[in-house]
């Protein structure tokens, strides 16, 4: 009778068990099936926040963001990072990816531009021109470390073709990403920094005192692709294509990128 009871009650167990155990199921499967991972310069990041809110209203799929600095996330992707999309802020970042072989084939799209700028605290007026950091009373310009830093390369460029990096190397003082340098100038701890014009657009405690001449770097243009590694092919082709778009295109021009010729 024990056995007939122990018997009945396991049944029991089983017809209510089961179709709790589908459903957890069915949601253990689906979790990542509508997720992204994109790494993406951090000069993208307000743009990008705001093309993947429109992104999930339409698609349901939710996007993780990895911001930093171009070079830095290129190093993490060729480590092995789970990343589906990258966007860097420097074509040689992707360049790199590519002949590594970790960019799948005709992923890759330009679609977006910048500029170079000189900013200073919305409080200084030391400082008016790039000529002016020569200035003794001019002691900290923060830029961004050209080692992986896509700006600290362009500015390193611009430097170089105006004749002043000899007399700044001292005063420069590196930031790990663009936002780092950003901060540097709106918490008043520099005397002046160079960021992208939409970095600067993003603040309301800087203010843009130069503009870098096209000429004196190499064209800022930011690359999008889908990386060989991911499994959301589909959904990262909707994102791609989504910020390709004019709708896209209007948010990145919103937020003080240009687009691309």
């Amino acid at each position: 009778m024990k056995s007939q009871c122990q018997l009945f009650i396991s049944s029991l167990l089983s017809l209510v068990l089961i179709p709790i155990l589908l459903v957890s199921g069915c949601r253990l499967g689906s979790t990542g099936k509508n997720e992204l991972t994109i790494s993406a310069a951090v000069s993208l990041k307000d743009a990008f926040n705001e093309i993947a809110e429109l992104n999930e209203k339409r698609t349901e799929t939710k996007v993780h963001f990895n911001y930093g600095a171009s070079g830095a996330l290129q190093k993490q992707i060729e480590s092995g990072a789970p990343v589906d999309i990258f966007a860097s802020a420097g074509a040689m970042q992707m360049d790199e990816l590519i002949a590594r072989s970790l960019v799948t084939e005709n992923t890759r799209a330009d679609f977006a531009r910048n500029e170079l700028v000189l900013i200073v605290s919305t409080k200084s007026s030391s400082v008016n021109s790039f000529a002016d950091l020569t200035n003794p009373s001019v002691k900290k310009v923060a830029v961004g470390n050209p080692r992986t830093v896509p700006a600290g390369q362009y500015t390193n460029q611009t430097f170089n073709y105006l004749k002043l990096l000899p007399q700044i190397q001292s005063k420069l003082i590196l930031g790990e990403d663009v936002r780092q340098v950003l901060d540097y100038v709106a918490r008043d701890e520099v005397d002046a920094g160079v960021v992208y014009a939409s970095d600067a657009f993003a603040s309301d405690k800087v203010k843009v005192v130069a503009r870098a001449d096209g000429s004196s770097h190499e064209p800022i243009l930011y690359p999008i692709a889908i990386l060989k590694s991911s499994n959301q092919t589909k959904a990262a082709r909707k994102f791609v294509d989504l910020v390709l778009s004019s709708e896209g295109q209007a948010i990145l021009v919103k937020h003080g990128f240009m687009a691309v010729k």
